[in-house]
Order: C-alpha cells, then structure tokens, then sequence
C-alpha cells in the first residue's frame, strides 16, 4: 500500500487558505496578528477560526506561535492558548513557554525548524516533552535526516519548497540592526535580499567589486526533482514556504506537489512541473543542504524575481450568473481578448486559472474589450467582487 505523506501549505489570508485545499493539501499552517513569525502576512483573528474550520473541513489546521516569548507577554499568551484549545489540531512551536501552555491545556504540539533541531538527542529531547512531531532544521541532509528519523517515534516534517533564508534557521538580526525589525518576532524586512557593494572605509574610492551583488539572497528551495529521496529519509510531512506569497503561488505550488507525493513522475511530468513552478514568484531553485552545502550557485541574481509569468490586475468580477456561467466585467486597466488567459482571486473563489474563450458586448460576442468597456465573460464559478488579472510572460 502506497504509504501516505502530508502535504502542508502556507495561508497568511482566505483566498491563500481556499488556494490550499482546492490544490490538495492535507493540511494549512497559519498565523493569527500576534506571536507568529510572519507578522507582515495579512494573518488572522481568533474569530476568523470557525470559518477557517468549515472551509478545510477534516483538513487539518496548525496554528503557529513560533516567536521569541517575552516575560511581559506570558499572560497574554496563555490567554491565548485557552481562547484557541479545539479550534486547531496542533500549535507549532519551539519556545518552552509555549510548549507548557500547551500540555497545561492538553493541546498537540508540533516543534518549529525554529529550535534548529539537527541531532538526535536534540530530538529525543523534544519527545520526551510529548512533541506529535519536529520540523527539522534546514541545515540537515537527507542523510542525517535519515538517520535521526529511524530512531524517535515522533513524526517528521521538513521543508520541500519555498524561500531559504541565509541565517540558521531563520534567525537572523540583520534586520533589527538595520531597521529595528525583529526577524525573531515575525518582522524580517529582508535586507539579506538586497544589493550591495563593499567600500574600504580608509578610501572611499575603493570598492570590493562582487559577481553577484546580492551574496546574502539565497535560491529558493525545490525538492521536486529528488522528492522520491525525501520520501526515503523518513519523512512524513511536507511543508511549503510562503504565507507572504500570493495564492496563485500556494495554488500551483500545492498542485505540484500533491502530484509528486500521491505517484512517482516521469521525466516528462517533472520537466512540465517544473515548468508550472517556474511560472510563480521564485528566485531561482536550490536544492538547499539535502544534498549537500550549498554553494555559489545557491544564491539569487534576482531583485524581482525570476518566474516567467506576472499578473496584471485589469477589474472585478461586478455580478455572476451561475446557471449561464457568466461573469460582468468592468475593465479597469490594459485590453481583455480571446485566448488571454486570466486569474480570478476571491476570499471564497481562492484562485481559478481560466483562458478567456468568450466575451459579449450587449449580447453581441467581440474578440476584446478595452479599458473603460465592461462585458460578459465564460468564466468557472466564482463570486461577485472577486479581483480579476490577466497573466502576461514577465
């Protein structure tokens, strides 16, 4: 029987959250607007759990409180921890605070790659506390995952795709001296992923020239094309980066790799999924320390990116008739023609993909529209206000 893998996506909002599950995730990690480490995501409220729940279903849902905890903030955390016992399946966490809030209240808990677990007394350690499962640190390889994997009972979850941070694990205080925002606390501005140049401070006129001026902005991550050796070191879950992405990014992403862990692809699949993966926000594609150290090659030229395809946002859907499977819209920006294709984005919708076959001006069809011109559009369900773009080649 093929054994079964968890596939887990970022949500930092609703259509990011739609994004995971309509792709085929097992299971959602998300924030709520204190104490996680993605506090420029959008993120959530408390209140916000009960719809959350009735849109994954029997999905699972991981809240994560991955901060640095500080002693003013103990009661406030615990607090907390009480309002959100049974409204999520598990808390990731590394900080002691945290993990005995959540034995106080008899709620699971998973160990964050923020404990840059990488050794295994470390991971004995957290499973004599009662952890359900560790998220090693990125720094392992497949090897010594491997290694330490075969030897707890608790369950093992490491990255597979997504942004690569050049600090250990994750924290980072290049950002808080430069910015006075804590990597730590979920604030990262992400200076490591800028250009610079190196000056002698005795002679200004001499500068260090480099070959890649962004010698701290790391590839992403992409284990697509060894995931069946990730299958192999004993690990259960799969975790995707980005709850600072955009949904089309978890929606493909997702999709990809949901292929990858239900079947073995063949060449062909792979070469067509890594060009899916291409297509969404990336800095290029490492294969991180799973292989081995990373090396020059593992570090971005790229200051916006390099997916080949980009959005254009051109209006929003102002009413839908499901039975004719009919959208209006008023065009806001650029041309809308036949064959274009376009992203529609809902808090409900999450992401549709869809290539424009049909378009209507006072019931007579056209092959396009301009801006100021409004139409009926063939388009999925979807709902009215969701914000409509059209995909261009970057």
């Amino acid at each position: 029987m093929q054994k079964k893998y968890e596939l887990l996506s970022p949500a930092g909002n609703f259509p990011m959250l739609v994004a995971a599950i309509e792709a085929g995730a097992d299971a959602v990690y998300l924030g709520l607007q204190e104490f996680n480490m993605r506090a420029t995501a959008k993120n959530f409220k408390i209140n916000d759990l009960k719809k959350i729940r009735e849109i994954v279903k029997d999905k699972k849902i991981y809240l994560t409180i991955n901060v640095i905890i500080y002693q003013n903030e103990l009661k406030k955390l615990e607090n907390l921890i009480k309002k959100i016992k049974g409204k999520v399946d598990a808390i990731i966490c590394w900080d002691i605070s945290v993990i005995q809030l959540c034995k106080k209240y008899k709620i699971p808990f998973h160990i964050s790659t923020q404990a840059s677990v990488s050794n295994l007394e470390s991971a004995k350690f957290y499973q004599s506390l009662g952890a359900e499962r560790i998220v090693f640190a990125r720094e392992l390889s497949l090897k010594q995952i491997k290694e330490i994997s075969k030897k707890i009972k608790t369950n093992v979850e490491c990255f597979t795709h997504g942004a690569m941070c050049v600090s250990e694990s994750g924290r980072c205080f290049m950002s808080q001296f430069l910015h006075g925002k804590s990597a730590n606390r979920g604030e990262c501005v992400h200076p490591c992923r800028r250009a610079y140049k190196i000056i002698d401070l005795t002679d200004e006129s001499k500068e260090l020239v480099l070959e890649n001026n962004r010698v701290m902005s790391a590839k992403d991550l992409c284990t697509l094309p060894f995931i069946e050796k990730m299958k192999q070191a004993g690990i259960i879950s799969f975790k995707i980066e980005g709850r600072n992405r955009n949904p089309e990014y978890v929606y493909t992403v997702t999709k990809i790799y949901r292929k990858a862990l239900d079947k073995k692809l063949s060449k062909q699949e792979l070469k067509e999924s890594i060009e899916e993966l291409n297509k969404v926000y990336n800095r290029g594609f490492s294969s991180g320390f799973y292989l081995g150290t990373p090396t020059a090659d593992d570090f971005s030229n790229s200051d916006t990116g390099e997916q080949t395809e980009k959005k254009v946002f051109i209006g929003r859907i102002e009413k839908y008739w499901p039975k004719a499977g009919v959208a209006h819209i008023v065009l806001k920006s650029n041309a809308l023609k036949n064959n274009d294709e376009i992203y529609i984005i809902g808090l409900k919708t999450g992401v549709i993909r869809h290539k424009i076959d049909s378009i209507e001006v006072n019931n007579k069809r056209v092959s396009e529209i301009i801006k100021g011109q409004d139409a009926g559009i063939k388009v999925p369900f979807c709902y009215k206000n969701d914000d409509v773009y059209l995909i261009k080649n970057k």
